[in-house]
């Protein structure tokens, strides 16, 4: 058994990229290993949010959690800022880290260009990022491809904090799926599906109604040669279709791609859609009957339980191998 952690910010409500990409899997993960699902609200506030929407969008993020299939009883499913561990040591790794490497991270790099006031949190966020893997002793964490630079960092300040100071922390593996792990924008596929697009087309919402996805795979990017095929250089629209029916009917590529052989992009986008829809409306049901329920914070008290529990013992090895605080008294 594998001990995993995965964080998502409460940013806005995910897309079918982020559940195909990531949640899916976490449902199958969660059976035979000890997982750990956090909701990163610290690592929201990198950027301006409006409280009482921040307040929401986690507790939206969480419904979501369960509602795709997370069991609050077998894993374990938390708020970041509910644990203070993971703000404690991310002061810690902030302290072990060097400024030349967090200016070299990519999201801080495209985040910041061209902005005259940037955030002392958004070049920094890295270290609490790796504080809330490194808390749990994580074997393993699911990401994207684009988080890859990230956990490079993590197993570094991991490696580096050990060598200094005592072998306290488990140099975790990632974990990329081989399918689905970067869904790409339906407007342009050689972008990965974003929330934050602005353009709203680009991007299937887990909570849009049956037309708006009907709407926005009808409007999906393809190309003009009219054949169903998965080719990712040439045909990146219409492999990124392929990729999320694929996933969604749990059919091979190879037999979609036989089965609209000689047919239309109409009939194919049509069909997409219908299995989406199929795979998102009983989540949006059990999403709803959940958001406002006393159960969604009975979960949640129970997952900041069991994560204070460990973080809390992780963090006084921590503070004892660098020192910080008074020596225990006999």
């Amino acid at each position: 058994m594998s001990i995993i952690f995965s964080g998502i910010q409460p940013s806005g409500t995910i897309t079918l990229g982020n559940y195909l990409g990531a949640l899916k899997h976490f449902v199958d993960l969660q059976e035979n290993n000890q997982c750990y699902f956090c909701i990163v609200d610290e690592h929201a506030i990198t950027v301006p949010q409006d409280p009482k929407q921040l307040q929401q969008n986690i507790r939206s993020l969480a419904a979501l959690y369960i509602a795709v299939g997370i069991d609050p009883l077998k894993s374990t499913l938390f708020i970041q800022s509910e644990v203070p561990a993971h703000a404690q040591l991310g002061w810690v790794m902030q302290c072990i880290s060097y400024i030349g490497e967090l200016e070299r991270m990519t999201q801080f790099k495209d985040k910041s260009a061209g902005k005259d006031a940037v955030s002392a949190g958004l070049l920094t966020y890295p270290p609490l990022m790796v504080a809330d893997i490194l808390l749990y002793k994580t074997d393993i964490v699911p990401v994207g491809e684009d988080q890859k630079q990230h956990l490079e960092l993590t197993r570094d300040l991991a490696e580096r904090f050990n060598k200094k100071y005592n072998e306290i922390f488990t140099i975790p593996e990632v974990s990329i799926p081989k399918v689905g792990s970067r869904i790409m924008s339906l407007q342009d596929p050689t972008k990965k599906m974003s929330k934050s697009d602005p353009n709203t087309k680009a991007f299937i919402s887990m909570l849009d109604d049956e037309k708006q996805i009907e709407k926005k795979i009808k409007s999906a990017v393809t190309d003009s040669e009219g054949i169903i095929k998965f080719d990712k250089d040439n045909k990146a629209g219409v492999s990124n279709l392929l990729t999320i029916y694929s996933i969604c009917s749990n059919q091979s590529i190879e037999n979609l791609e036989k089965q609209y052989e000689g047919k239309g992009y109409g009939e194919f986008k049509a069909d997409v859609a219908g299995t989406v829809i199929n795979t998102i409306k009983p989540i949006q049901e059990r999403y709803y009957s959940l958001l406002e329920s006393e159960k969604l914070d009975e979960y949640l008290d129970l997952g900041a339980e069991k994560a204070n529990a460990v973080a809390a013992k992780m963090m006084k090895k921590v503070e004892k191998a660098i020192g910080l605080g008074r020596k225990t008294r006999k």
